[in-house]
């Protein structure tokens, strides 16, 4: 039998990073120049570390989001948005005359995106504000790569203290991983982030790291533990949208390592969490609740 989830169980998730303001059009195709009709528009929350927490909050853990915004409209937008997906922002962290993170999505009718992301301008860098109390009473923090400082001062603290430490590991330049990894117990990777950071080789990261994975969409997700190789197959679903898939697995897994599940489980946990996103639109507006995702994960073990 497959373990579930005590619903007395909220394991914490600090998540530190990213926060951006996605616009999303809606487009039959996408396009390679010219102008193209939209069949719908919407702004939503988005960001690596941000759509995590949300995850994590709607699979019923304690969500504590560490990032940067601006003390813009945007800025403000994310933090009430978060704020009322039950996101703890307590500490989320509004800079005056700072510029927030905004993107633009388009998402076609297979599903399938192109993103084109302005990361925020006079963002400060410096992570001492961080609270390092919070981050040490965590069960699991997980981080991405777009505030490096950020990412190492919480790692290094999570790790003085304990804590396990889950990687994002999105496409970024080679010295951030350099720097990220040795701090890292479980490194995530996309296909394309591995293939640019390591040309695809994953025992390159498992030789850092406790626990080295790459996810690759429709084709499952690959990791290596204890010197063990292991593959998960995904989910079969109706593919509406793709875009939050990758923060969605990511969070999940976090949730379920800081609930006490083994490596297996917790993947297979993160595969459904991320197949059922697949399902509906948006990068939030379609994360499962708990009980979905433990029905899903329990009916394609």
């Amino acid at each position: 039998m497959i373990p579930g989830f005590p619903e007395t169980l909220r394991p914490r998730v600090v998540c530190v990073g990213m926060t951006a303001l996605d616009h999303i059009w809606q487009v039959e195709s996408l396009p390679e120049r010219g102008k193209t009709r939209a069949e719908g528009f919407a702004s939503r929350g988005g960001g690596m570390a941000a759509t995590a927490a949300v995850a994590v909050a709607r699979l019923g853990g304690q969500a504590v989001f560490l990032g940067r915004a601006g003390a813009d409209e945007a800025g403000h937008a994310m933090r009430r948005e978060l704020f009322s997906e039950d996101v703890d922002v307590t500490d989320m962290k509004l800079v005056p005359g700072a510029q927030s993170s905004v993107s633009c999505v388009l998402v076609d009718a297979a599903g399938e995106r192109q993103i084109v992301n302005f990361r925020g301008a006079n963002l400060p860098d410096d992570p001492s504000w961080l609270p390092a109390a919070r981050i040490a009473e965590a069960d699991v923090v997980l981080a991405d790569p777009r505030w490096p400082d950020g990412a190492a001062k919480a790692f290094e603290i999570a790790r003085s203290s304990g804590v396990p430490t889950v990687l994002d590991a999105e496409v970024s330049d080679a010295e951030i991983f350099d720097r990220l990894l040795p701090l890292t117990d479980h490194a995530i990777f996309s296909e394309s982030s591995l293939l640019d950071y390591a040309g695809g080789d994953l025992d390159r990261i498992g030789a850092t790291c406790s626990l080295a994975a790459v996810t690759r969409g429709a084709d499952g997700v690959d990791w290596i533990s204890a010197g063990t190789k292991c593959h998960r197959s995904a989910m079969k679903v109706a593919v509406v949208d793709t875009n939050g898939a990758g923060d969605v697995f990511h969070g999940a897994y976090a949730l379920a390592l800081g609930a006490g599940l083994e490596i297996r489980d917790a993947m297979g946990f993160a595969a459904a969490a991320a197949a059922l996103k697949c399902t509906k639109p948006g990068g939030r507006s379609g994360i499962p609740a708990r009980d979905e995702t433990l029905m899903t994960w329990r009916q394609n073990a």
